[in-house]
């Protein structure tokens, strides 16, 4: 049984998997056109949308928390959501904003029953971040200021740090992030912009004391 099966029999426990008959190669369908057969009832398209996502999703949570297993639990559990809150799915929604949606939400439910924080944000990603801000790019480069740009995101509260995680390493549009965040288009882009500046401030005052003999 599959991951993307063993969340539908979990939902659903009559479900089963129909045998897919052999069709023509066509245009594969949207995410969107995808979840609302999925709320209409066709549940084996559910299963296109886990191998389509369920990576990219892993890997948000996992930034997150830092707990590999916990972002496997997490990832199921933003699944099985999804499958049993189907019938909210909108017409006019967007299946990647939903998704992170629900994610946020199951990150914060978990951070509650832990009493824990957000996890460091992966340093390998340092760099996708740095780009945004002014003069660092070519620091990073640098094993010194890639430590201090780790730093200054380290020190950034929760907020600040998920909104740079969405726009500028998951690399969605304002739209979705507005819709994740609850906010308007240009309440995220003021978001997004005031993180990046506090990014760079704290970037620089740890240069400069460290500069400091």
């Amino acid at each position: 049984m599959t991951p993307a099966e063993r969340i539908l029999s979990l939902t659903i426990p009559a479900f089963r998997m129909r045998p897919r008959m052999a069709v023509e190669p066509t245009d594969p369908p949207g995410d969107h056109t995808l979840m609302i057969a999925v709320r209409g009832g066709d549940l084996d398209c559910f299963g296109e949308l886990f191998e389509r996502h369920h990576g990219p999703l892993y890997g948000y949570l996992y930034r997150l928390t830092g707990d590999r297993t916990a972002s496997e639990d997490l990832a199921q559990i933003v699944f099985q959501r999804m499958l049993k809150y189907r019938h909210t799915y909108r017409d006019d929604g967007s299946f990647t904003a939903w998704m992170y949606h629900v994610a946020r939400r199951c990150a914060a439910d978990h951070f509650r029953r832990s009493a824990g924080a957000p996890a460091n944000l992966d340093s390998s990603h340092i760099e996708e971040i740095a780009d945004d801000v002014p003069d660092a790019g070519d620091r990073a480069e640098a094993q010194d200021d890639r430590a201090l740009l780790k730093m200054a995101l380290d020190r950034l509260d929760r907020d600040d740090r998920d909104v740079l995680l969405l726009s500028r390493i998951r690399n969605l549009p304002f739209a979705e992030v507005a819709l994740i965040l609850e906010c308007s288009v240009g309440a995220a882009k003021v978001r997004a912009h005031r993180a990046l500046r506090e990014l760079r401030d704290v970037f620089f005052d740890l240069q400069r004391k460290e500069s400091k003999p």
